[in-house]
């Protein structure tokens, strides 16, 4: 492992003996099988030490997303029961050690213990560092071992409408899905996978963590929190075989001006997940970051992450434009509104099941309960189809489409045909509402690096070459999206600023 920007390089034998010594204080601190141990930071090796200890001792390891605020905390921590919570002291904006004071005993009932990361003392927290004891390994030897389908890690939801939910996960979900993720790009104890993502999120955990340990990969951190050029940077100084990221991200990296200063010949695999990817994108990864062998994944946090993904051998056509076709040990279908399985080729909605599906949300059985179905299906909510040899192509989100005057638009598709403009970067489609037609399809575009992009050039691109319905009534040119931490456009936040404006108009 190496977390580059706090210096820390650790072999694995030494990175076991540092989840051995945390195991053991938190052992002897009371923590047992099916407690609840809160992390609050961004990415860095105590985070990683932290996962690999409360797996050591049966514990749920609770997973708190670093842009949350003080409601947000509040709610999480209470929603499971988090009994014992590590936390970075800040992180950008956000104070977090003054957060949790705000709160107090009183707001957080079931916490009893919190443990701060960094040098500083902070009263009435223990720091990391103090938890230093020599392990006793015979303590941690007697414990039983947990069963494989028993929880081990809760995730929240992104929460986009509502409260955000508790996806909770197993050793057989979570294990097993980072073992199937590794195999499909090859992965070996040579291959350091450089890893951007955020480690709170299945991505980063799973996708990066788990199938590094499943296969003796080395774990590289570029930053806190991602950078575009830190990554170069770390791929360069590194050596990295692999790079994961959402198509954000990867779209950032490609438009750094320097990017063919950089080394990156030693980069031959990856997984692009999160959200689709823009065939130009994946195209531009392979020819100019030399991943001639990336994969696309497809999946969500409630499947541990992936049920579909290409391989490395899938002809380039396959792997540039679908999401690959269905993970080892699991099974999916694409289903019509009525919940019949549709033909080949049609679309419909995507539901997956098999090892990788949660056991649920947490103490919420009616969530639960629309999310995976009596058969044991989860329904994603994405719309899909799949052709003949078993790829799936990810259509849309039932909940993104647009209709206007009763026809049905599906945002993902106008998306593709403004990023064939050639001074578009990026761009991301929603509905706003309007009187005439009930809604109107309206587009936010990113211009590329050196290019000026304009609200008439996306138009006039798209008069005569696609519907007339699907062409965007309202363009707005931006420096950036409305993201998650993640990396993924939240388009409900960028249809409230539109729809705001336009009300004010």
């Amino acid at each position: 492992m190496a977390s580059r920007h706090q210096g820390i390089r650790w072999t694995w034998a030494e990175l076991n003996a540092e989840v051995d010594q945390i195991a053991t204080v938190l052992l002897a601190l009371g923590v047992n099988k099916g407690d609840r141990v809160g992390t609050w930071a961004p990415n860095c090796a105590e985070w990683t030490v932290d996962q690999f200890a409360t797996a050591r001792l049966g514990a749920i390891f609770v997973t708190i997303n670093p842009a949350y605020r003080v409601s947000e905390v509040e709610y999480a921590l209470n929603k499971v029961g988090c009994t014992v919570l590590v936390t970075a002291p800040r992180f950008k904006t956000s104070d977090y050690i003054g957060m949790l004071r705000e709160l107090g005993p009183e707001k957080l009932p079931y916490l009893r213990l919190i443990v701060s990361l960094g040098p500083q003392r902070h009263e009435g927290f223990l720091r990391w560092s103090e938890l230093g004891i020599a392990p006793d390994r015979g303590a941690l030897t007697a414990i039983a071992s947990t069963a494989r389908r028993c929880a081990i890690n809760i995730q929240f939801t992104s929460g986009t409408t509502g409260f955000p939910k508790g996806a909770t996960l197993t050793h057989r979900n979570i294990l097993n899905n980072g073992l199937q993720a590794g195999r499909q790009i090859n992965l070996a104890a040579t291959d350091r996978i450089c890893i951007p993502v955020p480690l709170y999120h299945c991505f980063g955990m799973v996708l990066g963590n788990l199938a590094a340990l499943t296969t003796g990969a080395a774990m590289i951190y570029p930053g806190e929190t991602y950078d575009p050029r830190l990554v170069l940077e770390a791929v360069q100084a590194e050596g990295c075989t692999a790079l994961y990221g959402v198509p954000t991200m990867f779209i950032t990296i490609l438009n750094q001006p320097d990017v063919p200063g950089f080394d990156v010949s030693t980069l031959r695999t990856g997984i692009m997940a999160g959200s689709p990817c823009p065939i130009a994108t994946m195209r531009n990864v392979i020819d100019r970051l030399n991943m001639q062998e990336v994969t696309i994944g497809y999946g969500m946090t409630e499947t541990s992450p992936l049920t579909t993904q290409t391989t490395t051998d899938d002809p380039l056509e396959e792997r540039v434009s679908t999401v690959g076709r269905v993970h080892p040990h699991a099974e999916a279908k694409i289903v019509s509104p009525d919940g019949g399985t549709v033909p080949i080729g049609e679309q419909g909605e995507y539901c997956s099941r098999g090892y990788a599906v949660m056991l649920g949300y947490w103490d919420d059985p009616e969530k639960t309960a629309e999310a995976i179905d009596t058969d044991g299906w989860m329904h994603s909510g994405d719309l899909a189809t799949m052709d003949e040899n078993g790829y799936v192509r990810i259509t849309g989100r039932i909940k993104d489409m647009i209709i206007r005057g009763g026809e049905n638009i599906y945002p993902r598709e106008i998306e593709e045909f403004l990023l064939s403009h050639p001074l578009v970067a990026d761009a991301q489609v929603f509905g706003v509402p309007d009187e005439k037609y009930g809604e109107e399809v309206c587009a936010w575009v990113i211009s590329k690096p050196g290019a000026s992009v304009t609200a008439e050039d996306v138009i006039v691109h798209c008069k005569g070459r696609i519907a007339h319905y699907k062409v965007p009534r309202h363009v707005r040119v931006v420096d950036s999206f409305v993201m998650t931490v993640t990396g993924k456009a939240q388009k409900f936040e960028m249809r409230k600023i539109m729809q705001a404006e336009l009300e004010g108009a």
